[in-house]
């Protein structure tokens, strides 16, 4: 009898330990937590440079029951946080749409860490445009495409000079006796004078020269440390341990402004669309067109909008001085 209720005790255990080894592994099966989903989404095209980036591309991750949404940018990038647990061969999708393109999917891999490893590229199939010639009316042809645009930069211009005298009094052959200001060698009593200038607002000294012009000049010392460097202020000091020395002050007024130069240059054309780039300091761009043969001017302004065209602009990653803009013809426009 004993031994019969050990051996129903020892199966007990073992179905109990099974149970639970089976858990523990279907617990590690399963992975919760968030996968950092990211890609480019760009337009399929043969020759690979009109594959351009497609922005505002509604991209979605969904396994059936979760699903988490986000956008492309004017890069084409996207960069999605889907939050679930993912069990082992889970299929988890991959969805883009846009209005102007075909929808497109991508069936991610099995596995948590395998499909965040990846970068993901969804090139999208652009839809059949209604375009006014497909109704039998003529496409408008927008041609003599140029950028235009103003890059505002300080200038100086040489506006006069200054000149001026001062004097450093002094009577000469007086022992100084250790009563400051000295000689360099500190055998005779010696005197200072300092003289200051202001260019004025906007303003700044430059090529200042200062020179002893009469009275015992070998006994003279001038300090350039006030008007080395230039600048709307400077002071000039000097030092005389003989009699009354005078000295001359000379600078050019060199005026700050700011000067607009306007530029203008053509954009690259690669199928239905144009890009430029342009340096951050820009301002007031536009495009300078003929729209069947009629020459416009279009301001872009903050909004990027074009009658033509849909703009948008991204700064470089690589280099934030540069800003990159990118103008897709709407239906109903060829270049």
């Amino acid at each position: 009898m004993k031994r019969r209720q050990v051996l129903v005790w020892t199966i007990i255990g073992v179905i109990a330990g099974a149970t639970a080894i089976a858990l523990v592994v279907r617990m590690h099966r399963w992975s919760a937590g968030t996968m950092r989903i990211e890609g480019a989404v760009i337009r399929r095209e043969d020759d690979s440079r009109r594959e351009l980036p497609i922005s505002e591309v509604v991209v979605t991750a969904s396994d059936g029951a979760t699903s988490a949404t986000t956008h492309s940018n004017a890069s084409g990038y996207f960069n999605l946080a889907f939050h679930t647990g993912i069990w082992p061969g889970q299929p988890v999708t991959l969805s883009f749409s846009h209005p102007n393109y075909e929808p497109f999917d991508i069936k991610l891999p099995s596995g948590f860490r395998l499909a965040a490893k990846k970068l993901y590229i969804a090139a999208m199939v652009p839809k059949p445009e209604q375009t006014a010639a497909s109704l039998g009316s003529p496409l408008i042809v927008a041609s003599n495409i140029r950028v235009r645009y103003t890059v505002n930069s300080p200038t100086k211009v040489n506006i006069g000079s200054a000149v001026k005298t001062f004097q450093v009094v002094n009577q000469g052959d007086v022992p100084c006796d250790r009563q400051s200001p000295c000689s360099p060698h500190g055998n005779w009593k010696a005197s200072t004078a300092t003289l200051s200038l202001d260019a004025g607002v906007d303003n700044e000294f430059g090529n200042v020269r200062v020179s002893c012009i009469a009275g015992p000049c070998p006994f003279t010392r001038i300090d350039s440390s006030g008007f080395r460097r230039g600048g709307r202020k400077i002071s000039v000091s000097a030092l005389n341990w003989s009699d009354t020395a005078t000295f001359l002050v000379e600078a050019e007024v060199i005026h700050t402004s700011i000067m607009s130069n306007v530029r203008e240059f053509y954009p690259v054309v690669f199928g239905r669309a144009l890009s430029f780039t342009l340096p951050a300091t820009q301002e007031g761009v536009s495009l300078e067109a003929e729209i069947d043969g009629a020459p416009m001017v279009f301001p872009l302004g903050p909004k990027l909008y074009l009658s033509w065209a849909t703009c948008t602009a991204r700064t470089n990653i690589e280099e934030e001085t540069t800003t990159i803009y990118r103008c897709e013809l709407k239906p109903g426009y060829q270049f």
